[in-house]
């Protein structure tokens, strides 16, 4: 099982004995149902478990979070471990995945919701819509997620997307599609500098406008 290093207790404090058991849960029954590759097993914590707990740094105090696309329980789970304040959901529509995660939460013993669905459910819609926070990790292009995460925030509320190094590339491209489905423009924050090398890069969208909502035919009401 790899180490933490020192400056993981800077970000879990007394949690930090539940980041270690998330972190084994990654490596043992992760790699083995196939949540994660065997190779991500010896940096778990700075690609995965850190990476994740850092974006605590753009997420207010008591916020109501939706993970979208949730896998492995990344980045919701590091953010329920590091922030207890937080009320979480993890949204994730593959049933094993969804199996594991509950598996993991019942072990940790956290106030975390698990929801087998899509973001652009109608029914996950109505579940969760007024959050005041979303994030995704690898999930989809800026633009398509934003169609599916956009909704579920209440005005003012943010879409935090894990990106890696394409995150200027994929703003570039899908910036003006961001803005015509209710976002402000997107920006790029670097989180946990000193504690992560690289820190985590995430592109954060505020929700300005509403988006509307889908009816059955997957059309916003209103358009013709």
């Amino acid at each position: 099982m790899p180490e933490p290093g020192p400056t993981a207790g800077e970000v879990f404090g007394d949690r930090l004995p539940l980041a270690r058991r998330f972190a084994e849960h990654l490596v043992t029954s992760g790699v083995e149902r196939g949540l994660i590759g065997p190779r991500e097993a010896p940096r778990v914590w700075e690609r995965h478990v850190l990476n994740c707990a850092v974006v605590a740094e753009l997420v207010p105090v008591g916020a109501r979070l939706v993970d979208v696309g949730s896998g492995a329980g990344l980045p919701g789970i590091p953010l329920a471990l590091a922030r207890p304040d937080l009320g979480i959901v993890l949204v994730e529509p593959l049933a094993r995945r969804v199996d594991w995660l509950r598996e993991v939460v019942a072990d940790l013993g956290v106030a975390i919701e698990v929801e087998r669905g899509r973001a652009e459910e109608n029914v996950v819609r109505r579940r969760w819509e007024g959050a005041d926070v979303v994030t995704a990790r690898a999930v989809a292009p800026l633009a398509r997620l934003a169609r599916w995460c956009l909704p579920l925030l209440r005005p003012g509320g943010l879409m935090l997307a894990v990106k890696g190094a394409s995150a200027a590339e994929e703003i570039e491209r899908d910036g003006a599609a961001v803005r015509r489905l209710g976002g402000g423009a997107p920006r790029v924050e670097q989180c946990g500098a000193g504690i992560i090398d690289p820190p985590s890069t995430v592109v954060v969208v505020e929700r300005e406008r509403g988006t509307g909502r889908l009816d059955r035919s997957g059309r916003r009401r209103g358009q013709a």
